[in-house]
């Protein structure tokens, strides 16, 4: 059985329990993409955000209690049945919890979803259908990113920050 399943799909499939996860710093554009495609795919969304010591290999982020409190404001938008969790490793529950019937990820994480999936096989539990979403760009076609963000590159909405403060000069 292929441990990738699915990718990059349009698709009507409703799951029970979606897993969806990351660092979450500088909430942007392409998070709210990224939840906005689990909440459309499942039914229960488990949202995973990235701890304090395993976040913190990224670099200067803000504290866990931060990201997922501003992680909570943009949710309360969505009625589904989700929950926020802390991570302290790439897989979460998704390893041990057989209910998890899908994930949802960018291509830049998709590979900690394969390596979910690998996990899942060798413990005899039900792979996870994988459905792979596309990077929100920035007004320079550059994917937006927290680090971007981080280094003043761009707001939370792509907008390339170099111009507007140009335009003032």
């Amino acid at each position: 059985m292929d441990i990738t399943r699915k990718k990059g799909l349009k698709m009507d499939k409703k799951y029970k329990k979606v897993a969806v996860g990351g660092t979450f710093d500088k909430f942007h554009k392409g998070h709210g993409r990224l939840l906005e495609e689990a909440f459309k795919f499942g039914d229960e969304v488990i949202i995973g955000v990235t701890s304090d010591i395993f976040g913190g290999k990224k670099g200067d982020i803000d504290p866990c209690d931060t990201r997922m409190s501003n992680l909570k404001d943009f949710l309360s938008k969505y009625p589904q049945k989700f929950s926020v969790v802390r991570l302290e490793d790439s897989y979460g529950p998704t390893i041990h919890e057989k209910e998890f019937d899908a994930i949802v990820v960018s291509k830049e994480t998709e590979p900690g979803a394969i390596a979910i999936n690998k996990i899942r096989k060798k413990n005899g539990i039900p792979l996870l259908d994988i459905i792979v979403i596309d990077m929100v760009s920035a007004d320079d076609g550059v994917p937006i990113s927290s680090t971007r963000i981080r280094k003043g590159e761009i707001d939370r909405m792509g907008h390339i920050l170099n111009k507007i403060r140009n335009a003032f000069r």
